[in-house]
Parts: C-alpha cells; structure tokens; sequence
C-alpha cells in the first residue's frame, strides 16, 4: 500500500481571460502521508485555494484549466477518473471545509438536512436514517441534536462552521482538505474549533491539507509544512524542520514579519514589495525581485527543491553564492 494519501505532480494551473493567462500553478509537487497534516502557506494569491480545488478536480472551467500533472488519491489519478468516479471520490474519499461556512451552507435548507443529503447520497441510507445519522455528527461536533432543525442563520459564526465540518466528516473521508477554516472566525472560537478538527482526525485516521497564512495554526496543527509562493512549493519539510531551520528568504521573511513577544519594542520587518502578477511572472525565480539575497543567477532559471537535511527542501539558487549564508548571518 502506498505511504501517501495525495500526491501532486508537476501540476500546472492556468486561467485563460479575455485580458490574458492566469498562471495560477506552475509545477507543484506536494504529498500528504496517510494520517498526516500537511500545512500549506503562503500570502493571498499563491495557488493555495486553486490547489485544494484542482484534488477534487472543481477548477472552474473555463476560465481554469488544468495544463498538466498528476493528482492521485490513494494511487488512483484524479485526472483520469469519469464523471461517476469523481462524484464517488468527492464526500467519499476527500473532503473539503470551505473557507467561509455562511456562504459554505444553503441558507433555505436546515442544517441537519444538510447533512444528511451528503449521507443520504453516499451511503445510501434512507431519508431519515441520514437524518438521524445527521444529529449524530452535530453531537460529534459539540452542538446539541435538537438544533439539526435549525437554520444557518440561527448559528452563530463558530456553530456554522463546525456544522460545516460535520458535513465535510459525514462519509468519513480519508483526506480532508481545509481551506482557511478558521479565518472567519473570533480567536476564542478559532483555538476550539482547531482543537475539534485536530481530535476529530486523529480519532478517525485521517489526513489533511490545512490551507492557512496563519504560522501559529501551523505551529500548533501541521506534522509537516510546504510554503508556497506564486504557484510554486519554496520550502518543505516537517514542522521542526521548516520552523527551526528555516532556508529560503520568503520563509524568513514570513517569520521576521511576525511580532516578537518577548521583544514588543522591535519593529516588524516586511517583505518589500508585493506578490508577482500572475499574468507577468518574472523570469527566473519569482520571488527574486523582493529577495534580499538575489543574485544574477537568480533571474536565469527557475530554481528546483534542493535537500537540505532530512526531509527539508529548499527552492533556492542563491545558496550557490559562496557568500549567501554569510549576508544571511549579517542581517539576521
């Protein structure tokens, strides 16, 4: 049996407007191991959301098309399977909590119906089987039974989305995709709803892709880590790793822009500039042109993951320049 639940390969995104071509994803490798979390970060605009919709195959087409790649959930090729193979594989195999869960959840039907319609039309039960089975898994997910016959607007931001997560755990999936699931949401509510997804997949053998900008979610949720910038992975490995040796200069940037609780006097320290436009990438590595290290080699070609130790990669030409950990060293 193969180790890992999802592998990506040298998958390339595009969305093809009338004002020219989105190159939303440009050759991504990631994998997830089965009962794992795989964090994915990155700013706004970086491929993460394109991601997670290119797994289930639900680019929006058109504009998006899938140029090339493979995605294979447990072995099998997403991108071969028929209309009645991806309608099984969706709920079934993966599933996804989306972003914002008022727009997530219908808001003429009650929830409890909600859920059972995924039930009902996976496993085949009746209607009120998956009914019952539906006031089970609100139970599951710290909401009382009685409010399966409630609306969405009568929950409060934190109940819609673990009723969203209810819905996305019905079928029992092996992966769970996530996509900021916790963005909307008051930092209270954020830490118990991380800490329900956390128990709910360790309980279930799962694994998840956590889509987030949030380092602390990370730190807290993820085994491994897989920062991406303008399509691309820059920097993987496991949490440590990528957290106590962090490699690339974006990373570095992510963490120094971060404040510093023990040393509330220090300023911050951005990263200069802004995230490329996807439809005029630079040559070279992308993120050169905001890169305090860059060198002229760096604007060549695009740099591929170098090892760095263990299972720690690096998408970094710079690290050729004899003098790049000095100039590291002196500025950090």
């Amino acid at each position: 049996m193969n180790d890992n639940i999802l592998e990506i390969k040298d998958l390339v995104v595009h969305f093809e407007t009338d004002d020219g071509v989105v190159r939303a994803i440009n050759g991504l490798d990631i994998s997830i191991g089965r009962e794992k979390t795989l964090g994915l970060v990155g700013e706004t605009g970086a491929g993460k959301t394109t991601t997670a919709l290119s797994v289930l195959n639900l680019v929006p087409n058109p504009p998006g098309k899938i140029k090339s790649g493979t995605i294979k959930i447990d072995g099998k090729d997403v991108l071969t399977m028929s209309d009645a193979e991806l309608e099984n594989m969706r709920g079934n195999d993966v599933a996804m909590i989306f972003q914002d869960p008022m727009t997530a959840l219908n808001p003429v039907m009650t929830v409890g119906d909600q859920i059972a319609e995924s039930i009902e039309l996976h496993q085949h039960l009746s209607g009120k089987e998956a009914f019952e089975k539906a006031k089970e898994l609100l139970k599951l997910v710290g909401i009382a039974e009685n409010r399966a016959y409630d609306y969405p607007h009568q929950f409060s931001g934190g109940m819609r989305q673990r009723a969203v997560i209810a819905i996305a755990l019905a079928c029992e999936p092996k992966l769970l995709l996530a996509d900021e699931p916790t963005t909307a949401l008051d930092v209270t509510i954020q830490a118990q709803v991380l800490a329900l997804m956390k128990e709910l997949i360790e309980r279930r053998h799962m694994s998840m892709l956590l889509i987030t900008h949030d380092l602390g979610v990370v730190a807290e949720t993820c085994d491994d880590v897989a920062v991406m910038y303008a399509g691309r992975i820059v920097e993987i490995g496991t949490a440590d790793e990528v957290f106590n040796a962090t490699s690339h200069p974006y990373t570095e940037g992510l963490f120094n822009s971060l404040p510093n609780l023990h040393e509330r006097g220090e300023e911050l320290i951005p990263i200069k500039g802004l995230m490329p436009d996807p439809m005029d990438l630079p040559k070279g590595c992308t993120f050169a042109p905001r890169c305090a290290y860059a060198t002229p080699a760096c604007e060549g070609k695009v740099p591929a993951l170098r090892p760095m130790g263990g299972t720690h990669y690096v998408a970094c030409d710079a690290y050729d320049d004899p003098n790049f950990r000095l100039r590291r060293n002196q500025n950090g």
